[in-house]
């Protein structure tokens, strides 16, 4: 059995043989005749000229096969409902809401836009735009109307399919309300919204024209047969938005075939998946997690595949280790913070449970500290890996790869580049760090199969995010600093930009600031990221009030930062909401108007907030070491 090394040097060294190889994973209609065209850095079209479908390769090609196999288990705590589609019945299901959306006008590149909570028909959604040709751009339902409205206005979707109400923690979340609101802000709102009637939100308001019910639609195209629409490797599959140092979030443009391919490859040689089994992601479909590892990966790779709605404790924290049990799981995916959040419960909730089915848990979304990497590593006796990826990568950068080598596990590392990826780490003038220097993690292109294309509509602003950190070499950058231990462990150290992780969810500080500053009392603001032991980093503002007198009093601001809290709740939804809003007369900035967020950040973390030669007014800094409580 080749190393991981020997792997890894040919997946760069000879790109065309290795991904050639990998390219036979999956079923295509017309093969490539290119394996990688790099004519354009930093643009690659992989699988140049060849023709195949995401839908066809994970569903049609199983459901042919073997079509009373397991395809989709739907769990939802939150209703008592738990049902599983077998690959024929997933195909009929998809076909169903592919002729829906043909119904509507929907046709190849045209965008559908999918504002779901995690049910099985945000899945059969997903794969009805794929099969058809259709560019599907999935929302995060958690995301309020605002956050809703920026993306229907980039990606001017024909159709909108959504649901009435999601829940959580035995909460109904009303979506429709919403919806409404979205559409009436967005300058491009949909022709269409289906809405999956779930009976949760009762009595919601229906647009006359515009709103249609899934159910009624569906009971018209029972017998529907659609084929699947062939497309060339490099026509986009999806867009998924993620968040920017800019107010305005980034849709990442997803390719077809070397999506298809990456996940297929990813599938045997890190997560180790094999066809009839199951995996267990327990991520949401509105983050790349849902769309890479609980539908398209596993389904390619002929798994059944968990679609779980609930919280890991509810109604105990042995929840998911029962799932792992009654449908022997044996690949899991998660993320550091829930794993945070059970070790706060008894471990007995574990151990009551046969896991002898679970061969590993992967984690990753956020730096997994040590002691978490330990202790569930300790309770689970089997591999727990950490691996680090984004949303622009689609699939892993750094991971252990036990179906190449299985390789030592060292805590709190997300261990080597995974193959495809020439990952270095940089120092800031562009050269090579040594060990143990701290740099910026990149990636000399081309960019393997399955990372972004491009950003949606926007060619310039993917060169100049991506790959303008350096002008020689030309380097993508992850904006993450990172080390490189002397036993080649990679370690992930934080953002070099002002995005931040919360939970697994990247939150970009500029659009909390945009969204604090929607209260008609706020002058001026600054959002920073604080570590915080369950979820990671936290936002945490500083407002400057435009009347001060209006913050005089700890009553006051208590009502004031409550009041900001619920705008940002309306604007970008309750995950941005800010653990604390602190009111100071004033913020930290360069002589030349730079705001100083990394000093901020500093004190608010208690540690040395650096040079401050720069600063303009050095009573700002007292201002907000008093905000803190000294």
């Amino acid at each position: 059995m080749t190393g991981y090394k020997e792997f890894h040097r040919r997946s760069i060294d000879d790109r065309t043989g290795f991904w050639r190889e990998q390219a036979a994973l999956i079923d295509w209609q017309t093969p490539a005749s290119k394996v990688c065209d790099f004519s354009n850095p930093p643009f690659a079209k992989w699988f140049a000229g060849g023709r195949t479908n995401l839908c066809h390769n994970a569903v049609d090609r199983h459901a042919a096969q073997r079509p009373d196999a397991p395809a989709l288990i739907y769990i939802s705590t939150e209703t008592g409902q738990e049902r599983t589609y077998s690959f024929a019945e997933l195909k009929r299901e998809v076909e169903r809401t592919a002729a829906m959306l043909r119904g509507l006008g929907v046709g190849r590149g045209d965008r559908v836009l999918i504002y779901m909570p995690m049910i099985a028909e945000a899945a059969f959604a997903m794969l009805a735009c794929v099969r058809i040709g259709a560019i599907h751009s999935v929302v995060f339902g958690g995301f309020a109307a605002g956050s809703l409205a920026t993306r229907i206005d980039d990606a001017r979707p024909k159709v909108m399919v959504t649901a009435d109400a999601g829940m959580r923690g035995g909460k109904a979340v009303p979506y429709k309300h919403l919806v409404d609101e979205a559409c009436r802000l967005a300058q491009n709102p949909p022709e269409r919204v289906v809405i999956v009637d779930r009976g949760i939100d009762v009595g919601f308001p229906r647009v006359d024209g515009r709103d249609l019910d899934y159910a009624t639609l569906r009971a018209h195209h029972l017998n529907a047969e659609v084929p699947c629409e062939w497309l060339e490797s490099s026509e986009p599959s999806y867009i998924l938005y993620t968040s920017g140092t800019t107010g305005k979030p980034k849709g990442v443009q997803r390719d077809t075939g070397g999506y298809a391919v990456a996940l297929a490859a990813s599938m045997k040689h890190i997560y180790c998946g094999h066809e009839g089994e199951t995996m267990f992601s327990t991520s949401d479909i509105g983050w790349v997690v849902g769309h890479s590892y609980i539908i398209y990966g596993p389904l390619i790779a002929g798994m059944a595949t968990i679609m779980f709605e609930g919280t890991p404790i509810k109604p105990d924290a042995g929840i998911w280790w029962s799932i792992v049990e009654k449908y022997k799981v044996s690949v899991m995916f998660s993320a550091p913070t829930a794993i945070r959040v059970l070790k706060k419960h008894p471990a007995e909730l574990i151990h009551k449970y046969d896991l002898s089915s679970l061969r590993s848990l992967y984690l990753a979304g956020e730096p997994l500290d040590q002691p978490t990497h330990e202790w569930i590593m300790g309770e689970l006796e089997r591999p727990v890996i950490d691996h680090y990826w984004q949303t622009e990568t689609g699939w892993p950068m750094l991971s252990a790869m036990p179906g190449v080598e299985q390789t030592r596990i060292k805590f709190g590392s997300p261990s080597f580049p995974v193959y495809g990826y020439d990952l270095r780490i940089f120092r800031e003038d562009g050269s090579e760090a040594g060990a143990n220097e701290k740099g910026v993690v990149g990636v000399l292109p081309p960019l393997p199969p399955g990372c972004l294309s491009t950003v949606w509509g926007d060619d310039k602003r993917f060169v100049s995010t991506y790959f303008t950190l350096f002008k020689d070499p030309q380097v993508y950058s992850s904006f993450d600093w990172g080390i490189r231990d002397e036993d080649g462990y990679y370690f992930i150290l934080g953002r070099t930009d002002d995005v931040i992780n919360v939970a697994g969810h990247r939150l970009g500080t500029r659009e909390i600031e945009e969204a604090v500053q929607g209260h008609s009392a706020i002058a001026e603001v600054a959002v920073v990221g604080v570590n915080d032991a369950l979820k990671g980093q936290l936002p945490i503002a500083f407002a400057v009030l435009k009347d001060a007198s209006k913050g005089e009093t700890a009553e006051q601001r208590a009502a004031l930062e409550a009041e900001v809290m619920k705008t940002v709740d309306g604007l970008l939804g309750a995950i941005a909401r800010p653990g604390r809003v602190h009111f100071v007369s004033g913020l930290p900035k360069t002589r030349s108007g730079k705001m100083l967020r990394r000093s901020i950040q500093a004190l608010a973390e208690g540690r040395d907030p650096g040079d401050l030669t720069t600063i303009d007014d050095p009573t700002t800094l007292q201002q907000i070491k008093t905000a803190l409580g000294g």
